[in-house]
Formats: C-alpha cells, structure tokens, sequence
C-alpha cells in the first residue's frame, strides 16, 4: 500500500521589510508568482521597497496617464489570472472619465476603470547590471491592474520628473488592503428566456449588452448559457488556440481583449504564429505579446450580437469559476468591413454537445 501523500505547511510568511527583501527573485521568476509563494499580494512585495526603489505616487488615472506621453515609448502590461497582454507603444489620446476612461492611441488602447486604480508605486531596479524602471497599479486588494515598464528608448528624465510631481505624502511602506472581491459564478434566470432573447436580437451595440444582463439579474456567463444557439454557442475545448493559429496563417487581423476589473487592454491587427512553452500559449510579436494559460479556460462561447453595423461576432473564454479571461473579435477595416474573414474562421471551429446548466 503506497504511504499517504501529505503536505508540509509553509512557513508564515515574513512581511518585514528585510524579509521581503532577502526573498530571491530570479531574471524570469513573475513578482505575482513570488507573492502567491509567500503568502502576500503583489502590491506587498512593491510597498516593501518603498524608498529603496519604490515610490508611492498618485494612482489617479487623469493624473497618471497624460505624464505618461512624455516617456516616449513603453511597454503597457494588463493581466488577469490566466492571460497577459503586453503592447508596446506611446500614451497619448487620453480620454479621461469619472466611471470609465480611455487611451486611444493606436498602439496603445485601454478602457480604464478608475475606482480600481488605488495604489500605484514607481520602481527602479537593477536587473542583470541594467537599471529597469516601471510604474505600477493596484487595485485596493493588492492585485496588478495595469503597469506600464519603460523600454531602451524611453525618456529617463521625463520619468523622474514624473516621480517628483506625483510622489505622495505618505511614503509607508505598509499597504491596507481588502479581501479580493468573489468571482461572480455563472447568473441567470431561466423564467426571463425570452425577455432576454428578444431584448438580444433589439440590440444595436455592443456595449448595450452588460446593460441588458444587469438589468435582467443575469451575468455574462450565465446569459451565454441561457440564451443558447445560434446567440451562444459553447465551443470544444482548444477553440481559442484554433482559431489564433488561423489568425496567424491567413493574416486576418483582428481585437484581443484581456483585462481585470480595473483596466481592459486591446490588440488589435493581426498577429504572428503563436508558440507554446508550457504551460502558456503565446504570441511573440515585436509590438504585442499574449501569455495565455490554455489549460485554466474552462468553457469557450461563439457569441454574435446584433449591431447597426452588422452582426459582432466573438470568441470568448472563462476559467473554472466563471471569470472572464480573454475576447476576441473581429476588426473591421476599410478591406473587409464587415469583417468575413474572420467570421469564416470563427464559424469553423467546432462546437460542444457538452450540456451546462444555465
């Protein structure tokens, strides 16, 4: 009979500065990784270095993002559990916003949701005899909301004037943070089917969608389920890399979504072959990267939505719990505006007889 598997707890982690501190972190080891490991959330690891390499600095989006234009440019990173999108570009076309803000800047492009923006630190750090500068933001729960790293041909003076106007008073390096808000589990209600149907096919954008769910006490997820085919259909597992491996082959350009409650970032054109280096799947183009943990996603929809410019198609993914990971979406151009090519690629792939409960 094998012996009985069992787990050493670890050890509480050490939260003092010196032991954050003397905590290793390798060239490709992710701060996130190395805050699970410890016990901590990763606006903990950042605060512990404050005035030795971190600076506290205003979190507010209208005060951050139009400094940002001066840097030249970065590399903006947004993540989620499950996927990572990194673009490399300039901040500029700011649009900013009480509930929701924009940077519409071509390269870069992000809708912003400023109540989520609540500590932001700028970091310097030496990283293989090479000084890296970063500025970065959390939500009140500690978790990364969108950082922004700087790259060879950013401006180094610019970043230190950014520094100084908006360093904060407090210079703790003590974080209050909240317990993570609960990933919403699949939400619907049956009895409204066909409200929610017909509502569906009244739609004439997008956007009008969330407002529709909330209205009718249902979520995304749950909707998609509800709701059924031709509206929703669950895709087999491996759908995404499908359908971005076809991306790739035939140039169809097209928007990738990933985002977390407080920042959304979107690519959008085409993209190169992906390559998985377990256990990610990844695009490794010179502007835009996407990591992303095929594994973790646990349901794929095929989703059209109507809309005064035609019919929105999209690929979606939700992990396990029923959070949203990632989107993709047609991009319609002047050469394919009602974006058929990737319609026929999305249309292609197949579906799941596997049955949920709505």
């Amino acid at each position: 009979m094998p012996p009985f598997a069992t787990t050493t707890p670890a050890p509480p982690a050490d939260t003092s500065r010196t032991g954050l501190h003397a905590a290793p972190v390798g060239a490709h080891r992710r701060p996130r990784d190395m805050a699970e490991e410890l016990g901590l959330r990763e606006a903990e690891l950042v605060a512990a270095r404050v005035g030795d390499g971190a600076t506290r600095i205003d979190p507010a989006p209208d005060r951050l993002i139009p400094r940002l234009t001066a840097l030249g440019p970065v590399m903006g990173l947004t993540r989620n559990d499950h996927a990572v999108s990194e673009k490399i570009g300039v901040y500029d076309a700011y649009v900013p916003g009480q509930h929701a803000a924009m940077v519409l800047s071509g390269e870069i492009d992000l809708r912003i949701f400023p109540r989520h923006w609540v500590h932001a630190f700028a970091v310097e750090t030496e990283q293989n005899g090479r000084l890296r500068r970063s500025i970065q933001v959390f939500d009140a729960a500690g978790d990364a909301v969108h950082k922004i790293h700087l790259r060879d041909g950013s401006d180094a003076d610019a970043f230190a004037a950014l520094v100084t106007d908006l360093a904060t008073e407090d210079m703790t390096d003590h974080l209050d943070l909240v317990p993570r808000d609960p990933v919403e589990a699949a939400k619907s209600v049956p009895e409204k089917r066909d409200v929610l149907l017909a509502e569906w096919d009244r739609m004439t954008d997008t956007h009008q969608f969330l407002r529709l769910t909330s209205k009718l006490r249902m979520n995304r997820l749950g909707a998609y389920r509800l709701a059924g085919a031709p509206r929703a259909e669950r895709l087999a597992p491996g759908a995404t890399e499908a359908l971005v491996t076809a991306l790739a082959a035939s140039g169809t350009a097209a928007m990738i979504f990933v985002g977390n409650r407080g920042c959304i970032q979107i690519h959008g054109g085409p993209v190169g072959t992906p390559k998985t280096v377990e256990p990610w799947f990844n695009i490794l183009d010179p502007g835009f990267n996407l990591h992303l943990r095929g594994d973790r996603i646990a349901e794929i929809w095929r989703v059209t939505k109507p809309t005064k410019r035609g019919p929105a198609l999209s690929l979606e993914c939700f992990d396990a719990e029923g959070g949203l990971i990632l989107q993709i979406f047609a991009r319609r151009d002047d050469a394919d505006p009602e974006g058929r090519a990737f319609a026929t690629l999305l249309g292609a792939l197949p579906a799941t007889t596997h049955a949920l409960e709505a």
